[in-house]
């Protein structure tokens, strides 16, 4: 039976299986990825080599249900921290390429130690507001796409993440799913926010989401170009950039464990 190594590492709460593709064949990821018994992450996430050469790596990444997402912004800082510390780069910026296209993690690093890393997430594709129109309950909220869909609500009950995110992640507006953020404004400049995230449910962080939620709360008057995204695991800053339009992503990444594991019992709960 072929064993493969694999990584456990969060950013924010936000935790993944990542496993080195470039050494160790993956040949059913969206089956690996399925929650059933044994590691428990959020998902699986592979790494390997660029087949372009706009990029010095590659990312894919496959939610806890099995389905391939298009991008993840936690997942992306982790991968430049372990990049980095594994020894399979020395650069400090690392153009990662994903179903997004490619993006740039500009590390900070200290004693050989990534203490932080920042993702140029490009700029946000916006839209006309959506409007849900429930029997009891309407909610108005702001969808922005940051390589995959999100819609924000601002509420002062962030915690109906659980009641209402399954239902609107599948709602008929939007026919490829949605990540739902709930966000509550806490201070100037500080956003409390839940994430429903599509094909995972409730995670403890959403890098894009945390970008969402953001570029909305400026779009809509409620907070400035620079937030503090306050979530379940941790805090990100987002800088939604005047001068290029790009949103930009700052935050930590960790190492949680190593192990090794066999092939057919690559299983996320």
């Amino acid at each position: 039976m072929t064993k493969i190594p694999f990584t456990k590492m969060h950013g924010a709460g936000n935790d993944y299986i990542y496993v080195n593709t470039m050494l160790h064949e993956v040949p059913n990821p969206s089956e690996a990825a399925i929650r059933h018994k044994g590691i428990g992450s959020d998902g699986l996430v592979l790494i390997d080599k660029s087949p372009v050469p706009e990029a010095d790596f590659s990312m894919r990444i496959f939610n806890a249900d099995g389905s391939e997402a298009m991008m993840c912004g936690n997942a992306s800082r982790c991968i430049g921290k372990y990049l980095y510390e594994r020894g399979l780069t020395d650069k400090t910026e690392i153009r990662l390429l994903t179903l997004s296209g490619v993006k740039t993690l500009s590390l900070l690093v200290n004693d050989g130690i990534v203490e932080s890393v920042t993702v140029d997430m490009g700029e946000p594709v916006l839209e006309k507001e959506t409007q849900f129109v429930e029997s009891r309950n309407p909610g108005y909220g702001t969808f922005v796409s940051m390589g995959n869909p999100h819609y924000v609500i601002f509420t002062d009950d962030v915690d109906q993440v659980g009641e209402k995110g399954r239902t609107l992640e599948q709602h008929p507006a939007f026919p490829q799913r949605c990540n739902i953020e709930f966000a509550r404004i806490e201070a100037d400049g500080i956003i409390r926010t839940r994430v429903w995230e599509r094909g995972s449910g409730i995670t403890q962080a959403c890098g894009t989401g945390a970008c969402a939620t953001a570029v909305a709360a400026a779009l809509t008057g409620k907070s400035g170009r620079i937030s503090q995204i306050v979530m379940d695991g941790g805090t990100l800053t987002i800088e939604w950039r005047e001068k290029d339009h790009h949103v930009y992503m700052t935050g930590p990444a960790a190492f949680v464990f190593d192990g090794e594991i066999e092939l057919a019992k690559l299983q996320t709960t």
